[in-house]
């Protein structure tokens, strides 16, 4: 009986660290997309600043992945 309890306790973590893992890439996920809309938002109503907004945007969607992956790491 404490061994079945164990095991179960086993998966059970074994699933939080997935669903940690996943739930942070959802969150990263939304994070590029966000950036990206609003980055061609902004570029559609001042096309001459393409240059700071390409820069910006590339710059904001690497810190929105790093929450991914601290989230993959920490995960498991």
């Amino acid at each position: 009986m404490i061994e079945i309890l164990a095991d179960a306790a086993n998966q059970l973590t074994s699933m939080s660290g997935s669903i940690q893992g996943g739930l942070g890439c959802l969150g990263a996920a939304l994070g590029v997309a966000f950036v990206g809309a609003k980055a061609v938002e902004a570029t559609g109503r001042n096309p001459g600043a393409f240059g700071k907004i390409m820069v910006l945007g590339i710059l904001g969607m690497a810190l929105a992945e790093a929450v991914a992956f601290y989230a993959l790491f920490l995960g498991k």
